[in-house]
């Protein structure tokens, strides 16, 4: 049974699509802690990171920082963050979250966008890959 981000991936459910190459997706998190929060998926469906084959942690790894560079260029951030925890969706996935201050990584405090910011902040991203 497929789940969420392999939905998305197959495109059996919409998503604000950042970028996309033959191993991995990045899409703008539905409920973002700042404008330009991303998620960098596999397209291959592994529930823990390290449980990644070397060369597919490798590859998440080095599509998730070409993502990152473009989002620095294209949101207003001091710095873009990265987490990784995997609880709430059993697909490996990194979270590329535009950083003004330490509490935009906790989680805690959410944006709210409408469908044409959410178009677009991922043209934005888009623009500067």
């Amino acid at each position: 049974m497929s789940g969420i981000f392999s939905k998305i991936i197959a495109g059996e459910i919409p998503c604000y699509k950042v970028h996309e190459d033959e191993n991995c997706f990045a899409f703008l998190d539905i409920n973002p802690n700042a404008v330009g929060h991303t998620l960098c998926v596999t397209k291959k469906e592994v529930d823990k990171i390290f449980d990644l084959s070397e060369e597919d942690y490798s590859q998440l790894m080095q599509f998730s920082r070409k993502v990152a560079l473009a989002m620095g260029k294209a949101i207003p951030c001091k710095r873009v963050g990265m987490s990784v925890i995997g609880l709430e969706v059993p697909h490996v996935h990194v979270h590329l979250i535009p950083l003004q201050a330490m509490e935009d990584a906790t989680f805690q405090k959410k944006v709210s966008l409408s469908p044409e910011e959410f178009q677009a902040t991922a043209a934005k991203i888009q623009a500067c890959l």
